[in-house]
């Protein structure tokens, strides 16, 4: 017995120091295991982060130069038309610049003696200054050769847009800028220049730098030939090119990843630097024809200190208790990574929803007219996303008389259809701004989608312009669904069937039209009004919304807001708590025009000839004495009406046509009114460009003062093209303090 009791502590000793060797083990084990699915994990979301900040910084960059690029193609063909007016160039530049941010500069660059009588040389340059003014410059010359800049050369010789290698500009800009030059033609259709928009390369470095992954990550762009255009680094900026950096580095891996990198390959590496940290590198080509790529740098102990400083109090507190350690990382292991991983992304997605929300909602109009701001239209639109955000949109604002408006629903859901939905609003209201017709307006859009679409989305959309004193509704469909008209009668408005836009670019959209009468509104909406569902998928459908639209307008319900709110509330009423699977938009417009009695009516032609410009003088005096207009108001009348006849002169007819045109006066008790009208080629005047005004008034010729004087004098000018007619209105009101 004592012999057995003389080995029992040995024995108990090793196996307590057994079991306690085999649970430090275990717990040694499993914290082993614990960091290798920790390292994973934040490897994955590693990799993830910096995927989807280079995804979103490219898309960010990409859409920065897209819009650069939409706007230097919407102002090519004004250069063009006025490419005989070599001073007018400054025209063009002075709109681009002041319409874009981020242009600093815009020049326009044309063949050595193009303008015999402006040299060899000729490149107008307009600068926007620090204080918002702008410089304008004539660059070219000896000391500033552009035939020799790639700017000017490649896309001269291909007759195709180009972005240039960043350069430091000292005679224009005065900056470190990129230039997106496009070709001009003349009328013959020769490229004689080319016109280039210099962007600054100053937002670049913060916007790429803005929120990293990690504290102590950071970015870098390179430009299609290595050339560091950012990173944390400014003393290598513009200095040094990628190859260059890798010659000096120990780690030979690097400089084939730089070579990947230039050739816009995308992809991953694991590198060194000199000290020997360990760094991972993920790279991609930004989207665009930059040939730019861009990468995210992550330093090795900045991603896993976090887990290391973990790993060490878990192995603390394993000493102190082991077998409560036991239970806490067995739970651990089966948990954690699970409940982190469905927590973060949950928290990522809520908060890029909310954020992609306010943004859309901000790009809805906000200011609806009413009857007390306007006698003529009232508006009211409401976009409801089925999820946080949706792929709808509608728009509208009204310039010279006109009222521009749009609808549209984005193939897709969630954040890609809403980035589409955001592009074809900015488009829509870009080329609204210098193209007057519906069919347009689509085009430039359907061109301008097809070109970024590499996802093969699109989009329906209805794009319209009511002209406000006539009621004459222009509009053109791609695919949407076809409005109603409700007033005295209800019933669709015709539309012709064309194709959705960014399916096919080049397509020609049809031009519809059609008088409304005061008092009528158009409703238009998208397919999530008739397609929204009760829980056995019966749905809303179009008879239901034709003959509550009717009952409404029967019990009297006019007004466009009211009458929206009514079918949202149908509709809802309807799906009675069901999730709608779609986006609901709906916009109305109601004509509310009121026609008062002529009291002066008088009727004069002309012949297309400048010599009947005192004719017309003598018409405007006998009208204005006999409603007793005071001399300077009779001045401006004179004014305005022989700038209007005189372009009518200049650009309608061809040289050396006869042709008529007739001017019509009409007066009621509120305005006085002229309708031109000539039988010329078709020509817009309220889309054209001032030319100089600064000229003394003896040295201006007879319509040299622009279509800005004729809005200065007139209080509104509206254009249309009817009957294959040009018509143009001016008008005034009567009694003005």
């Amino acid at each position: 017995m004592k012999i057995l009791k003389r080995g029992s502590k040995p024995f108990y000793t090793k196996f307590s120091l057994a079991i306690f060797i085999t649970v430090a083990l275990m717990i040694e084990v499993i914290l082993g295991i614990q960091y290798w699915y920790a390292e994973k994990h934040i490897r994955v979301e590693m990799e993830q982060r910096a995927e989807t900040e280079l995804k979103m910084k490219s898309l960010e960059i990409h859409n920065i130069l897209t819009a650069v690029e939409v706007a230097v193609k919407n102002q090519a063909w004004s250069a063009e038309k006025m490419i005989a007016i070599p001073d007018s160039m400054y025209c063009v530049a002075e709109r681009l610049v002041t319409q874009n941010d981020q242009i600093i500069g815009v020049g326009m660059a044309f063949k050595p003696n193009y303008y015999s009588s402006k040299g060899y040389w000729f490149e107008p340059y307009v600068h926007e200054n620090e204080n918002g003014t702008l410089t304008n410059q004539q660059l070219g010359g000896k000391n500033h050769d552009y035939t020799k800049s790639d700017f000017y050369t490649i896309p001269l010789k291909g007759d195709s847009a180009y972005w240039s290698e960043p350069y430091l500009d000292k005679e224009g800009a005065q900056a470190m800028v990129i230039t997106y030059s496009y070709p001009l033609h003349n009328r013959s259709g020769e490229v004689v220049g080319v016109l280039g928009a210099d962007v600054s390369l100053d937002w670049l470095g913060e916007l790429i730098n803005a929120s990293p992954s990690f504290p102590s990550s950071y970015n870098m762009i390179v430009s299609r030939t290595g050339q560091l255009m950012a990173c944390p680094v400014e003393s290598l900026v513009m200095k040094r090119t990628i190859m260059d950096i890798a010659n000096d580095m120990k780690d030979t891996t690097i400089r084939s990843l730089n070579e990947k990198m230039l050739h816009g390959h995308t992809g991953s590496a694991t590198v060194e630097n000199n000290e020997g940290e360990k760094q991972y590198v993920f790279y991609a080509p930004i989207k665009g024809a930059t040939g730019w790529s861009m990468a995210v740098t992550c330093p090795d102990k900045e991603i896993y200190r976090g887990l290391s400083t973990v790993t060490s109090n878990l192995q603390l507190m394993g000493l102190l208790g082991f077998l409560l350690l036991l239970y806490i990382i067995a739970r651990t292991i089966r948990n954690f990574n699970h409940i982190q991983e469905v927590k973060s992304e949950k928290e990522r997605i809520d908060n890029e929803l909310y954020i992609a929300n306010a943004i859309q909602m901000g790009m809805l109009p906000k200011n609806y007219t009413t009857s007390e701001e306007r006698n003529d239209v009232q508006i009211y639109g409401s976009l409801s996303p089925a999820k946080e955000v949706g792929g709808d949109l509608y728009d509208f604002y009204i310039r010279d008389e006109k009222l521009f408006f749009c609808i549209g629903d984005v193939s897709g859901k969630g954040i890609p259809a809403a980035m589409v939905m955001a592009v074809i609003r900015s488009c829509f209201r870009t080329s609204s701004t210098m193209e007057s017709t519906p069919e347009g307006i689509l085009r430039q859009i359907n061109d301008a989608i097809t070109d970024i679409n590499d996802e093969n989305m699109f989009a329906t959309l209805f794009v319209g312009t009511l002209d406000l004193p006539t009621g004459r509704l222009h509009y053109s469909n791609a695919g949407h669904c076809p409005p109603l008209l409700v007033g005295s009668g209800i019933g669709y408005l015709p539309i012709d069937a064309n194709i959705p836009v960014g399916l096919i670019k080049g397509w020609k959209y049809s031009a519809q039209q059609i008088m409304i009468y005061p008092q009528t509104t158009l409703f238009l909406y998208t397919d999530g009004l008739i397609e929204a569902e009760k829980k056995d998928y019966q749905q809303f459908g179009k008879d239901q919304m034709f003959d509550l639209a009717d009952q409404l307008f029967k019990n009297g319900e006019q007004s466009p807001q009211h009458f929206i709110e009514e079918i949202t509330n149908a509709v809802n009423v309807f799906i009675d708590g069901n999730e709608r699977n779609d986006d609901l938009t709906m916009l109305a417009i109601q004509y509310t025009k009121e026609t008062l009695e002529v009291n002066l009516e008088r009727h004069i032609s002309l012949d297309n000839n400048l010599d009947s410009i005192p004719q017309l003088n003598v018409f405007v005096d006998e009208i204005a004495e006999e409603l007793g207009f005071d001399m300077s108001t009779t001045m401006k009348l004179n004014l305005a009406l022989e700038e209007a006849v005189a372009n009518v002169i200049n650009y309608a007819y061809p040289k050396g046509i006869h042709g008529k045109i007739d001017i019509d006066a009409l007066s009621n008790d509120v305005r006085l009114k002229f309708v031109i009208t000539d039988e010329g080629m078709p020509f817009d005047p309220t889309t054209r460009r001032e030319i100089d005004t600064t000229l003394p008034v003896e040295e201006r010729p007879i319509g040299g003062l622009g279509i800005l004087l004729v809005r200065k004098l007139m209080d509104s000018i509206n254009y249309e093209r009817v009957d294959g007619k040009n018509v143009l209105t001016l008008r005034k009101k009567l009694n003005q303090e």
